[in-house]
């Protein structure tokens, strides 16, 4: 599924072709269409590099890790900009380099990692219950569960009467 796109193919082409044939600046044709000029420049590099496909809205893409440090080193021994980048690597935003730069100088390559997005499945300290079986408890298994009712019940009481003499000792005696 697409995400829904700002300027369709036939616009961009539009753009692109008034730019070639009437020998308009980018500048003037964005002011008077009405957006970013960055936006022309980005689709005549894709439209160049790649033809009607370049400008074709694309999916939501993962990347793996070694593409990204094969960008990133690109950018860096032949110090392309984002913008070269994103069209020599086929990249829809710019965005998308600029964050993988950040997490590569804040992290390292481990930064560049792909991280599950959204709500874990399962929590991870979460622990299931037991069921109860069908099968009747033996009477070994019924006697270990009163004594550890018994147990619990005992604690309380010794720490209901830890409170209770804590509390007669805090008044102050009227004699």
């Amino acid at each position: 599924m697409y995400r829904k796109e700002k300027f369709s193919v036939a616009f961009k082409l539009e753009c692109i072709k008034l730019h070639k044939n009437s020998h308009r600046s980018i500048e003037s044709i964005a002011t008077e269409k009405g957006f970013n000029e960055s936006n022309l420049r980005k689709w005549i590099g894709f439209y160049n590099k790649y033809g009607t496909l370049g400008l074709q809205p694309r999916k939501n893409r993962s990347y793996s890790l070694n593409f990204k440090i094969k960008v990133l080193k690109a950018i860096e021994t032949e110090h392309l900009s984002q913008r070269e980048a994103c069209i020599r690597f086929d990249i829809a935003a710019q965005s998308t380099v600029l964050s993988w730069q950040r997490d590569y100088e804040k992290s390292g390559i481990l930064g560049l990692k792909n991280t599950p997005k959204g709500r874990p499945r399962i929590m991870s300290d979460y622990k299931r219950k037991k069921r109860k079986s069908d099968k009747p408890l033996t009477r070994e298994e019924e006697l270990l569960l009163e004594n550890e009712r018994l147990r619990a019940e005992i604690d309380f009481l010794k720490k209901l009467d830890a409170l209770t003499l804590k509390k007669n000792k805090q008044r102050p005696s009227k004699d």
